[in-house]
């Protein structure tokens, strides 16, 4: 029988601790009270996932409030212990949803990421990945390089021998000031096709997790920024949330030699996991452009659980479900 355990965020991490579950960020105290500070996104509530007593599995949850309704969203929740049965996860989505319903009348759907789809719908916006790159950084510089794909070897090499970038982690500089970094990702998103966030999204980030667990790694060429980085660190796991790189360093192998330093610096701090984050697959088509470069870093790439929606209010969904269609609709 799977039973809910309301518990704080702190708590929620000692459990996990306890457990040895290194949890993603986004599930963590520091990662509920830097949202806090987002507009729109309240910290909604922590549970303990229980099996006939046994925690199992872990969630936090955060309320959004957009176009005058709320929903509820846990990145990489509920991260289990150990991955469960298709009985046991489609139990929690239930027990979940009940929960909610009772507790908070403004939920129209929850967004949480789930192994199996039963009794559940395709998220109504953003791009949920099922598959992910998970970099190995541990056992120094020259074992990272040798668990890599044979052409992921011949370009950081290549990189190392000629490419003129210097590589730092540069975190306490770009707290002070993301003004350079930031003209850096407004030409990544022209020439790619995408408007990026407001700077102040990126600065307050950093800044609200700190260096202990954000970072900023950047690469140089005679003095000017050309390529960086954000990464979340928690535990021994990191993660390259956000990266942007100039136009006019594209052949330079910049990429290669900035995210291989990453992985010798993170791994020389302890970290173990350097996770890509997302990559294109059947599931996510939309994705498949980043493949060719994140999948020669490792041998092997890493299934995840990807996003999906949960309605609880069931006919409003229905409509927001109907008039996201008219909108795409109305793109093509």
């Amino acid at each position: 029988m799977i039973t809910l355990e309301a518990v704080t965020p702190a708590a929620l991490e000692s459990s996990a601790t306890a457990l040895g579950v290194n949890l993603p960020i986004e599930q963590t105290a520091v990662w509920a009270a830097y949202q806090a500070d987002i507009e729109g996104r309240t910290p909604w509530g922590a549970y303990l996932i229980k099996k006939d007593g046994e925690t199992v599995a872990f969630i936090s949850l955060i309320d959004f409030e957009t176009h005058g309704y709320h929903y509820l969203r846990s990145v990489h929740g509920p991260t289990w212990v150990a991955k469960p049965s298709e009985a046991d996860e489609r139990e929690t989505v239930d027990v979940l949803a009940k929960a909610v319903h009772e507790k908070d009348g403004k939920v129209t759907f929850l967004r949480i990421d789930l192994w199996y789809a039963a009794g559940t719908v395709p998220v109504l916006s953003t791009v949920p990945y099922d598959q992910t790159v998970v970099i190995d950084v541990t056992g120094g510089d020259d074992a990272i390089l040798t668990r890599m794909k044979r052409r992921g070897r011949r370009d950081v090499r290549k990189a190392l021998r000629e490419c003129p970038a210097e590589c730092a982690d540069e975190t306490t500089q770009a707290m002070a000031d993301f003004s350079e970094y930031y003209d850096v990702m407004v030409e990544t998103g022209k020439r790619d096709g995408f408007v990026p966030a407001p700077m102040s999204d990126y600065s307050d980030m950093i800044g609200a997790l700190g260096a202990d667990h954000c970072r900023v790694f950047a690469a140089r060429i005679d003095g000017r920024v050309v390529a960086w980085s954000i990464v979340t660190v928690n535990g021994t796991h990191a993660v390259r949330y956000y990266a942007g790189m100039r136009s006019e360093v594209m052949r330079l192998h910049v990429t290669d030699k900035l995210l291989y330093q990453e992985c010798c610096i993170l791994g020389s701090q302890g970290i173990t996991a350097y996770d890509l984050m997302g990559i294109g697959s059947d599931f996510a088509p939309s994705l498949m452009g980043l493949n060719e470069f994140k999948t020669k870093f490792t041998e092997e790439v890493t299934p995840v659980a990807p996003g999906r929606d949960v309605p609880i209010k069931k006919a409003f969904y229905a409509t927001l479900s109907a008039v996201q269609k008219v909108r795409k609709s109305l793109r093509k």
